[in-house]
């Protein structure tokens, strides 16, 4: 058991276990990259299918496994191949809107304690983008934190007024600056990691994740991309999903780049994000006000007395609108999935009774 606590297994998942599947191990998915799995036991690192009757159950992608989920597998092959049977039920579940025009979840990590936005602090510095990221944190239930990189590149004093602007957002986030060119600041950071807890890394393309978790390591596990000069971006540096245990025990999942955050259905992400709106909506003449055009909104006359900045107010009503259609769009696209569905099961009957002729 020891070997799975080494990966986040505590007592809230040791609740969660199915006595009845007893022949099945207890393994964490540590590498998602499209089709294929890789996954720990905590003893060593096991290459990872799906049966068949878990993909034809799977109606959509949140039945998929995701880095840091905890599965049930059978292993073979002297523990060189596991087949995934299930999944066991999650603490947490961090998505967003698959990238694109497709209107579909895209799942980005499970079972997270700590999710941390990383931003740097020159161009990529962007308050609205913090929120789009806070929504999604906060609909998944975790706690977030802030990473500020390239520290180096302002003073001191502007490094506190960004904080300060973060803090007007979110007043009791954990905001940490650093350079990854200063070895202290390093070791300070390495400070906030506890133990067999899981943590996820998120953040735009050149933004220093990559370079964080070689520092964080002490090895070039992974390999870095110059940066953009006009935009500051960087290429995709990490291309999939994977966990990495540090030093002290920590488990951190590390993403690819993310260039679009669409939301899907953040009504509770959107609240807790955008709290001071959340708790005006009461106060609105209308129970279902838009708070763009209704008369006596509270939001509005808020936004009119400078309590609730007109840019926060802004981003509150793109990313409500954006959800609602997403919402829409995917409860339709379901809809359409199980009419298919059921017209492929009633097929295939007719077809047994064909053959039973």
């Amino acid at each position: 058991m020891y070997n799975l606590v080494s990966l986040g297994f505590d007592n809230w998942f040791n609740d969660k276990v199915d006595l009845s599947k007893t022949n099945f191990n207890m393994v964490r998915v540590i590498i998602v990259n499209k089709n294929s799995f890789v996954v720990s036991n905590g003893v060593k690192d096991i290459y990872a299918e799906l049966t068949g009757k878990f993909l034809f159950n799977s109606e959509d992608s949140l039945d998929m496994p995701a880095v840091g989920d905890w599965v049930y597998a059978q292993l073979f092959d002297d523990d060189e191949l596991a087949i995934i049977h299930d999944i066991l039920p999650r603490k947490s579940l961090l998505k967003r809107k698959a990238s694109g025009k497709k209107v579909e979840f895209q799942l980005i990590a499970a079972n997270i304690d700590t999710a941390i936005i990383m931003q740097s602090l020159d161009s990529n510095f962007n308050l609205r983008r913090l929120e789009r990221y806070l929504v999604m944190i906060n609909e998944g239930k975790i706690t977030p934190a802030i990473f500020l990189s390239k520290s180096d590149l302002i003073s001191g004093d502007e490094i506190e007024e960004k904080k300060n602007d973060i803090r007007k957002i979110l007043a009791d986030v954990s905001i940490v600056s650093f350079s990854n060119n200063n070895q202290s600041e390093i070791e300070n950071i390495k400070t906030f990691f506890e133990p067999f807890k899981t943590y996820c890394l998120l953040g735009s393309s050149g933004v220093g994740k990559t370079t964080l978790l070689n520092n964080l390591i002490h090895q070039e596990l992974y390999k870095t991309q110059p940066i953009r000069e006009k935009d500051g971006r960087g290429k995709h540096t990490t291309t999939r999903r994977e966990l990495i245990v540090l030093e002290n025990g920590a488990i951190i999942i590390d993403n690819p780049g993310m260039r679009e955050l669409g939301v899907i259905s953040n009504e509770s992400g959107l609240g807790d994000t955008f709290n001071e709106i959340d708790e005006l909506s009461d106060q609105c003449k209308y129970k279902d006000c838009t708070h763009t055009v209704e008369t006596d909104c509270a939001v509005l006359e808020a936004v009119e007395r400078g309590e609730i900045s007109e840019e926060r107010y802004n981003n509150y009503i793109k990313i409500y609108k954006e959800s609602l259609y997403n919402e829409m769009s995917y409860v339709e696209k379901r809809q359409k999935d199980k009419k298919f569905g059921k017209f492929f099961h009633s097929t295939m009957k007719d077809v047994k009774k064909m053959k039973g002729r």
